[in-house]
């Protein structure tokens, strides 16, 4: 009867405390080890791929993320946005998009795989400003047709919501679409094609 004053209860209760401490306790050793995985700056940096959470991205907004050293805009694209695409093609250096600055999936008049969103490397093809995202369809003092776009003050090249450069401006070619992918309806992976294309 060696068991006879030994409080049952208490021993349960130990044993349970145990055994959750000994779980927190592996969690937070596993949490270095996960962390691991992730790509370091430096890999980011030399182009690792990154993901962008859109999901909280409205009409008309801008998300920016930074890929190999480089801005990437994520556009969504209000269905105004994209109805004016046609009506300034006349105006266009390249509207077709035949320059090699996206990959094929993304040539196209809304040089996207959704219409509605927009990714491109926030820089201007002249001398490497950063043009100003400009989405109102208004005059404006640099363009009194304007359709909404982009702006680069520093030399006054200018491209539509598509990043087709305007004719008659320094930049010689439509801003770069880098590779991307849809993971799905809310999160994009820039830097890596879709499958099944090049």
């Amino acid at each position: 009867m060696a068991n006879e004053g030994v409080n049952q209860g208490r021993r349960r209760f130990l044993t349970a405390t145990t055994a959750v401490v000994g779980g927190v306790g592996a969690a937070t050793a596993l949490v270095p080890f996960i962390k691991s995985w992730e790509p370091s700056q430096r890999a980011i940096n030399a182009g690792a791929p990154v993901l962008a959470d859109i999901s909280k991205v409205e009409p008309g907004q801008r998300l920016m993320k930074e890929w190999r050293g480089q801005p990437v805009w994520i556009i969504n694209r209000t269905k105004a946005l994209l109805d004016t695409l046609p009506e300034v093609d006349s105006r266009l250096k390249d509207p077709k998009s035949e320059a090699d600055q996206q990959p094929k999936y993304a040539q196209n008049e809304a040089r996207a795989i959704k219409p509605e969103w927009l990714v491109v490397i926030g820089i201007c093809t002249h001398l490497g400003c950063s043009p100003e995202y400009v989405p109102e369809i208004k005059a404006e003092p640099f363009d009194p047709q304007w359709k909404g776009g982009f702006f680069c003050p520093c030399h006054k090249s200018r491209y539509d919501i598509s990043g087709r450069v305007f004719q008659g401006v320094p930049a010689p070619m439509n801003l770069v679409v880098p590779p991307y992918k849809f993971v799905d309806d809310t999160h994009i992976m820039i830097g890596v094609n879709p499958e099944g294309t090049a």
